[in-house]
């Protein structure tokens, strides 16, 4: 069974649950109205968010084809070197970790997702040219990129202020302070996990 198979399992199981209960407790119309408003709730919150990750995804794509990201991700060497340091900054992997780590600084999970995708299939080639890591298993850069990019140091937390926009949040942005302290403290433990563990993988 795969994973998509096991979700659709879950919330099937989920639903005839919610059926079931609502029947026997004679709260059947409630469910039926729930499911009516959150549908409806649903479409309202992908339209907003959709015009949201539109805007920050088409800034990214400019800002990709003035060169601004490829300045960032020359930047971003150093910081690459010292969680990755038997990964070449220049390889195809290096540039993918770039480009994912900077749009999760802007917040922008959606845009990050594809280039994350890329890192990981130039690690997964990187590990089997080595040849050291067996092929079931991930390679220390994989897990090291896996838990950075769970982590995710965000600076503009856009998801989240958008969400907060949608449901009425006076001040949508004030999560911005709160979130950068957060995902900072996350993404230093990451740091410190990885190198703990890569330093006991290797003794």
């Amino acid at each position: 069974m795969n994973r998509v198979e096991e979700m659709t399992y879950l919330w099937s199981g989920m639903i005839l649950i919610g059926i079931f209960y609502g029947t026997l407790t004679g709260n059947l119309q409630e469910v039926t109205d729930a499911a009516v408003a959150s549908s409806k709730e649903a479409i309202q919150l992908a339209f907003a968010m959709a015009g949201i990750t539109a805007m920050w995804t088409g800034l990214m794509k400019i800002a990709e084809k003035t060169g601004l990201v490829a300045q960032l991700s020359r930047g971003l060497r150093p910081v690459l070197k010292i969680l990755f340091p038997r990964l070449s900054p220049d390889s195809k992997a290096g540039s993918y970790i770039s480009l994912n780590f900077l749009a999760n600084f802007l917040g922008l999970g959606w845009a990050a997702t594809p280039a994350g995708l890329k890192a990981m299939e130039e690690l997964e080639k990187l590990k089997e040219k080595k040849g050291d890591t067996p092929r079931d298993v991930a390679s220390s850069e994989m897990c090291t990129f896996l838990i950075l990019n769970i982590s995710s140091l965000q600076l503009i937390p856009v998801n989240i202020i958008a969400y907060r926009a949608q449901y009425g949040s006076v001040n949508p942005t004030a999560i911005v302070g709160p979130g950068i302290l957060a995902t900072a403290v996350s993404t230093a433990v990451a740091v410190v996990f990885c190198k703990v563990m890569d330093r006991r993988k290797n003794s």
